[in-house]
C-alpha cells in the first residue's frame, strides 16, 4: 500500500469514553490527518459490562473533540451489533483499519467485525496490540485471542514482551515493535511552582509521583513498603512526599490497611479520583520524579507522559519498562522489591533531577507519532 491519501478507520475507545486508550486513539487520528489522510474512529456504545469495569464511570467529563469524526457504534456484548457494524464498514471499503487490542474479552466482538470487513477484498487491517496475554487472566483468554488474530494483516506492539507473546499464538504475520509515541496532547510543560499551586501541593518538598489507574500488578504495595524503609532510614536527608494520583481499579481496603499498618500516612498525598485530561499536566509537572514500581508490565502510557513533560523516572526491571528508560540517563531502574525501590529513590535524590534532564530531552526525540504512522504503512 502506498501512502497517498487513504481512507482510514480506527476501531477502539474514544470520546465519550475516557482513559489512556481513548487519548491514544484520538491522538493517532490527528497524526493520520496531519499526514493528509481521511480518518474516523468507531468507538463503543457499550465497552464493558459492569463486572469488567472496576472504576466509577467509563465516560469522560471533557468536551468531545471537534477535529475528529467519532462514531459511537460498537456494543461489545451484542453479536447482532457486531454483524451490523461489520457490514457497514465493509461497504465503506476503507483502505486501512487500525484496531486496538488490549483485552481478550474484546476478541469475539472485534474478531467478528473484522472478519466481515475482510470480505470486501480491499481493506487492510493492522492491530496495535497493547497486550496479547492480559495482566489478569480469565477463562477463555486464549480462545478469544486466537479468534481475534485471524483477520489481522499485521501487528504493531509497543513493547518487546508483547511482540514475543505473539509467538505463543504462532502468528505468521508481519509484526513490529514500535515505541509508544509521546503523549503530547495534554498541553505544554509548565513550571513546577505553577503546577503545585494549581493542585494545592506545598512547594518546599520533593514529590515522587505514582500516576494512573491503581491495579495490583502496578506494585503500589511495594512502593508503600519502600516508603516505610525510607522513613526508617537514618540516611534520608530530604523531605519526600509521595503523590498517589489515580483511581482505584480494585478494592482499596487492603491499601488503606497497609498504610495504617506501616504508619506512612504522613508521607502520602492521596488524589485517588480519576484525573481528567485537563488536569494531567499539573500532576506531572508538580513532580520531581515519576515512579512505576510495577510487578509485571508490557509498556506503560505513563512513560511517554513523563517524557513529554520531561520528568525523570524510576521504573522496575520488568517487561518493557527498562528498554524505555535508559538507566542513569533519563532515570533509574530498580528491582521489583521494596529494598531496591527505596534505594533507587534515595539514589535519585542524591544525584538530583537536573542531571537527568539533558538525557530526557535527547531520548524523547525517538518517540514521534510520525514514526508510528509510517511503520503502520510499512507493515502492510
Amino acid at each position: 500500500m502506498n501512502t497517498s491519501s487513504k481512507n482510514i478507520i480506527i476501531i477502539g475507545p474514544a470520546h465519550p469514553l475516557r482513559g489512556g486508550l481513548a487519548s491514544y486513539n484520538e491522538r493517532l487520528a490527528r497524526a493520520f490527518q496531519q499526514a493528509g489522510h481521511q480518518v474516523k474512529i468507531h468507538t463503543f456504545s457499550l465497552q464493558y459490562p459492569g463486572f469488567l469495569f472496576p472504576g466509577t464511570t467509563q465516560f469522560s467529563s471533557e468536551p468531545a473533540p471537534k477535529d475528529i469524526e467519532i462514531n459511537i457504534s460498537i456494543n461489545s456484548i451484542n453479536p447482532l451489533n457486531w454483524i451490523s457494524v461489520g457490514q457497514k464498514i465493509k461497504k465503506e471499503k476503507p483502505d486501512l483499519i487500525v484496531v486496538r487490542y488490549w483485552l481478550p474479552f474484546m476478541g469475539p466482538c472485534l474478531g467478528t467485525i473484522l472478519r466481515i470487513v475482510k470480505k470486501n477484498k480491499h481493506t487492510k487491517i493492522v492491530c496495535i496490540a497493547d497486550n496479547i496475554i492480559p495482566h489478569e487472566k480469565r477463562i477463555g483468554d486464549n480462545a478469544f485471542t486466537k479468534y481475534f488474530v485471524k483477520p489481522i494483516d499485521g501487528f504493531i506492539t509497543m513493547s518487546q514482551k508483547v511482540l514475543n507473546d505473539l509467538k505463543i499464538f504462532n502468528i505468521d504475520k508481519p509484526s513490529k515493535y514500535v515505541a509508544h509515541p509521546l503523549y503530547d496532547n495534554f498541553g505544554d510543560k509548565i513550571s513546577q511552582e505553577e503546577a503545585r499551586r494549581k493542585i494545592g501541593i506545598e512547594k518546599d518538598v520533593k514529590i515522587v509521583l505514582f500516576f494512573g489507574f491503581i491495579r495490583q500488578y502496578k506494585g503500589l504495595d511495594l512502593l508503600f513498603e519502600a516508603i516505610k524503609l525510607l522513613n526508617d532510614s537514618t540516611n534520608q536527608h530530604v523531605q519526600i512526599k509521595f503523590l498517589i494520583a489515580g483511581e482505584f481499579y480494585e478494592d482499596r481496603t487492603a491499601y488503606d490497611e497497609q498504610i495504617k499498618k506501616l504508619g506512612i500516612a504522613e508521607s502520602l498525598i492521596l488524589r485517588t479520583d480519576f484525573i481528567s485530561d485537563s488536569e494531567v499536566k499539573y500532576y506531572l509537572c508538580a513532580a520531581d520524579v515519576v515512579i512505576q514500581p510495577y510487578k509485571n508490565a508490557t509498556q506503560s502510557g505513563v512513560t511517554p507522559l513523563a517524557y513529554h513533560f520531561e520528568i525523570p523516572m524510576i521504573v522496575t526491571n520488568v517487561g518493557g519498562l527498562p528498554g524505555l528508560v535508559p538507566d542513569g540517563k533519563v532515570g533509574l531502574i530498580a528491582e521489583p522489591n521494596p529494598i531496591s525501590i527505596a534505594e533507587k529513590i534515595q539514589e535519585y535524590f542524591n544525584i538530583g533531577k537536573d542531571n537527568f534532564i539533558p538525557g530526557l530531552i535527547e531520548e524523547k526525540k525517538k518517540y514521534s507519532w510520525e514514526e508510528m504512522t509510517n511503520e503502520i504503512f510499512k507493515l502492510i
